[in-house]
Parts: C-alpha cells; sequence; structure tokens
C-alpha cells in the first residue's frame, strides 16, 4: 500500500469510526427515552413496592404463584399478562426487557439464573441468594451474558452509606479495626402461628392447598413439604429450607456499608453462636464473629454480628449517645472516634455526639443516586453501564451473610478458603456451602 493510499485509508477509518461513534450516542440517546418492558416476579410482598417504583416504565408481564396475596397489585396493573410460573413467562414473553424478583430466599437464584440466560437485565431482592454457591455462579452468570444486575439493598442508592465511606477514607474517626452491627429484631415464635406441634419444629397438621396457590412452584428447588400457613406467606424467612434468617433479611442492608466504607472481601474466619435450634428454624438469637485480613493501607478488621440482641455500649458513651437505629444498625470503631448509623446507612452520626455540634463533613467525592435504588439499576440499563449494589458486589455481600449461617448452624469457628470454597478446619461445614435441589430444578 502506497503511502497516499494508506493515509487515505486511516482517513477513512476515522471518519467511519467518528461517525458509529454518533450513531452508538444517537442509539444510546434514543433508549434513554424509550420505556423498557419490565416483568416483576413475586408481587405480593417487597415485589408490590418494587412494582411501583418501577411503574414509571412499560409493565407487561406479573408473576405469582398466590391469586390471593398477589391480587391488589395484579388489579393495578391490568394491561400486563399475568403468570404463575415464570418459565412459562420467560417462554411466551418475548418482549421483556428486564425482570424484577421478589420471591423468597430460596427461589432466588434458579429465577435470576434463568432470567439472566435469556439475556434480561436482573433486580433480584436481598439476600441475592439462599447460600454461598449460589451467589458464587449468579455474579459468574451476570458477568458471563453482560446483563444489567441490582440487588434490592436500597441503601446502597442513599446519602448515609456515601458519607460514611468518605468519613472514613478522610481520617474522621482514625484507623477502623472493629465494627460491630445488629438487628434486635427477632422472628419468634416462627412462622407467626400456632399450630400443635412444638413451637420451631415442622408443623404436623397438613391443611389442604387453597386453589388459588400453586404450592409445587412455591416450594421450587426447596425439599417437598405439605402446605402450611406457617410458611406462606410473608413468614417463609425463618425456616432454614426457604429463608436466610436475619442475617439475610436485615444483615444484608446493616453490612452493605460496612462491606462499602471498609473494602470488605472474604473474611478468614467466622466464629457462630447462638440460642439452641432444631434444624428447621433460625435461632432466636445469635452472634457471628468475622475476621477479615488487612486490605492495603486498611487494617485487620473484626466484624460482630448481633442478631436478636444488642451490641454492648462503648466506654465513654452517655445514654443521650443513641446507638444506631432501635432495629439495629452499625458501629464503625475508630482509633479516634466512633460513627454509628441505621440499619440501611442511613443518618450516620459521630459519637460521642458532642463531636457533631463543630464537626464539618468532608467534601463529597461519591456520586450520587438521583431517586429511587430501582431508578438506579433502570438508568444503568439504559446508559449500558453498572448498577451500584450489581452482582459483582452484592454476590460476594451475599456470600458473607451466608458463610455467618454456616458459623452459627455448626456453633463453631470456621476458616474460609474462598477460591476452594471450604471450610478447611471443619469439613463437616462444607454441606452447607450449597444444597441439593429436588428433581426438575436446576439452577
Amino acid at each position: 500500500m502506497s503511502e497516499l493510499d494508506r493515509r487515505g485509508f486511516m482517513a477513512r477509518a476515522v471518519a467511519a469510526g467518528v461517525a458509529a461513534a454518533g450513531v452508538g450516542r444517537a442509539a444510546r440517546a434514543k433508549a434513554a427515552k424509550e420505556k423498557l418492558n419490565i416483568a416483576v416476579i413475586g408481587i405480593g410482598g417487597m415485589g408490590a413496592t418494587n412494582l411501583r417504583n418501577v411503574a414509571g416504565e412499560n409493565i407487561v408481564a406479573l408473576c405469582d404463584v398466590d391469586e390471593v396475596y398477589a391480587a391488589k397489585a395484579l388489579a393495578a396493573f391490568p394491561q400486563a399478562a399475568k403468570y404463575k410460573d415464570y418459565r412459562e413467562m420467560l417462554a411466551e414473553q418475548k418482549n421483556i426487557d428486564a425482570v424484577v424478583i421478589a420471591t423468597p430466599d430460596h427461589t432466588h437464584a434458579v429465577i435470576a439464573a434463568a432470567c439472566m440466560r435469556a439475556k434480561k437485565h436482573v433486580y433480584c431482592q436481598k439476600p441475592l441468594t439462599h447460600n454461598v454457591y449460589e451467589a458464587r455462579r449468579l455474579a459468574e452468570i451476570a458477568k458471563e451474558t453482560g446483563v444489567v444486575t441490582q440487588m434490592g439493598i436500597q441503601g446502597h442508592s442513599g446519602e448515609g452509606i456515601r458519607q460514611i465511606r468518605e468519613w472514613i477514607q478522610a481520617g474522621v474517626i482514625g484507623e477502623v479495626r472493629e465494627v460491630d452491627a445488629w438487628c434486635s429484631l427477632t422472628y419468634y415464635p416462627w412462622g407467626h402461628a400456632n399450630w400443635s406441634s412444638p413451637v420451631g419444629t415442622r408443623p404436623a397438621e397438613t391443611p389442604p392447598v387453597p386453589a388459588t396457590l400453586d404450592w409445587d412452584i412455591w416450594l421450587g428447588p426447596a425439599p417437598t413439604r405439605p402446605y402450611h400457613p406457617c410458611y406462606h406467606p410473608t413468614t417463609w424467612r425463618s425456616f432454614l429450607d426457604f429463608g436466610s434468617g436475619m442475617m439475610g433479611d436485615r444483615g444484608a442492608h446493616t453490612f452493605d456499608p460496612i462491606f462499602y466504607a471498609l473494602d470488605l472481601g472474604q473474611p478468614i474466619s467466622i466464629d457462630g453462636n447462638g440460642t439452641d435450634w432444631n434444624g428447621e428454624v433460625h435461632p432466636i438469637a445469635c452472634l457471628v464473629r468475622y475476621e477479615f485480613a488487612a486490605r492495603g493501607a486498611m487494617p485487620p478488621v473484626t466484624l460482630t454480628w448481633y442478631d436478636g440482641l444488642r451490641p454492648p455500649r462503648p466506654a465513654g458513651l452517655t445514654m443521650e449517645d443513641t446507638l444506631g437505629h432501635p432495629e439495629g444498625g452499625s458501629l464503625f470503631k475508630g482509633s479516634e472516634g466512633i460513627i454509628t448509623c441505621g440499619v440501611y446507612g442511613e443518618n450516620p452520626r459521630l459519637l460521642p455526639g458532642s463531636r457533631m455540634k463543630d464537626f464539618t463533613p468532608p467534601k463529597p467525592t461519591i456520586p450520587r443516586v438521583e431517586g429511587t435504588h430501582e431508578g438506579d439499576w433502570i438508568r444503568a440499563i439504559k446508559s449500558g453501564t453498572k448498577a451500584g449494589a450489581d452482582f459483582s458486589y452484592s454476590g460476594p455481600l451475599t456470600e458473607v451473610c451466608q458463610l455467618g449461617n454456616i458459623a452459627k448452624r455448626m456453633n463453631a469457628r470456621i476458616e474460609w478458603d474462598p477460591v476452594k470454597m471450604e471450610f478447611p478446619n471443619l469439613p463437616d461445614a462444607n454441606q452447607y456451602v450449597k444444597r441439593a435441589y429436588r428433581e426438575g430444578w436446576s439452577l
């Protein structure tokens, strides 16, 4: 190729690149103005709130196994196609761009994996999965498929979580080597119902399944058991086969600002113990202690989770120094002070409270989210970027929560090998890293 030809070729290539970039920008701008076609799976509980928060887009399909529990949400969107089985919805409804999943914990992974493999963007309620292995796999599948994901930890789109990270990075409380996190609530009595069997055991009664409920799909990959109203609706979370206990319910929220502010990765060890329990339900109360290694310039951290309990009040505080929120929160214990916040990282403040009087917060350095957590996900889809709590972030966060559930189940200190996904000092705990699915269900 002559020099003249080469110059001509390069000029045409540059021009084509500029034109392509212009087309790409135009396409993104057009897409940003168009509404997404969204489906919501699980619309009777938290899914109803998620549905309201995405209602500005096109709601093209709604899916729920319980016609009665979902009736209000179904009636609010008469134009949407109605399904009980998400598999039928994915097979028949070809115009879906994105899916919101707000079903019980034990079905999150199978549904989210199917949606991602069908090239649907996914918003999944917390905790992302029911066990450690599922969390690892969903993060991998999200990366493989390239879809935009988000876990439903709404505090991650809030102001407080950003302030906490900025304050710690600015050295406001010095080095942080210890954090207490807690939820003072409890599920007791499990199932919020009275039945003839001993409290906390599987009910002996086997009432008929309501005609409006598809119990087999509700069970999903969990082992078969008879229907009972102590599980559905809403009270499934305390049962091991279905829920992740308060660790998954509130811990997923409360660990978020800690995980984010301190750049926590995988723990070295987890030590758990709790009140007596029988293997059917989560304990009434428990304590879980994590050890994390140093991360760059950040020192090692001990994170202690109080489940159904409150942490000890740090020395030197007065009774006017409120810790967290009445239902839970966190204490970041630094070498030069303490930061406390609520369940979702909201309302961060310094302790002792007298420090807040003359405190000038550091200049904001982290971009803020305008609108809702669901809106952040929609924005990311339309702009081709990442959402704040995408599965590359929320998958590892969920792993940490579920590791705590294993430690309290073993009532022991377990050492964690995140590469092999094994506990080298206690192999008996390996059985809880993943679960066997019943026939007909798979990840």
